[in-house]
């Protein structure tokens, strides 16, 4: 059975993601260095790691199965889940592939480059409701097509 994995730190879109999942039947599993609330009623578990820097990127490679989902802004994280044969999207739903993750993550690295020379300052606007209903959208996709896979 397909599971959807979330890196959930700072996961804006968790209510989404359950929303999705109840739709399809697949269980969730939340993955943070320290407790959340989750929904009981759903089945979703929570799955508190340590507190290092990549604890729970390093359990959800571990714990994925091809044609799992993973929910991550993280690029490190989404390209070693494509490795290992899941899929993954970002909050905004923007869906990672193979074709697209080198260049992603060359981007990223260039940009933490620049913000460490001053360069660059910010981060990302926060979610508008036209970006949940994308994400959703396109989690919906991407079970759908994992659904087929598994």
């Amino acid at each position: 059975m397909v599971e959807i994995f979330v890196d959930a730190d700072a996961c804006p879109v968790k209510e989404e993601i359950y929303s999705v999942a109840a739709r399809h039947g697949l269980s969730v599993v939340v993955v943070a260095n320290r407790p959340q609330s989750v929904p009981k009623d759903l089945g979703v578990e929570m799955v508190v790691v340590g507190q290092g820097a990549d604890a729970a990127d390093d359990w959800i490679v571990e714990e994925l199965r091809p044609d799992d989902i993973v929910v991550t802004a993280d690029l490190p994280l989404a390209a070693r889940c494509l490795e290992r044969g899941g899929r993954a999207l970002s909050p905004t739903g923007r869906i990672f592939t193979e074709d697209s993750i080198g260049g992603l993550v060359a981007t990223r690295n260039l940009r933490a480059d620049l913000r460490g020379a001053g360069m660059v300052s910010g981060g990302p606007p926060p979610l508008s409701s036209k970006d949940r209903s994308r994400f959703r959208s396109r989690l919906d996709e991407v079970a759908r097509v994992a659904i087929r896979g598994a």
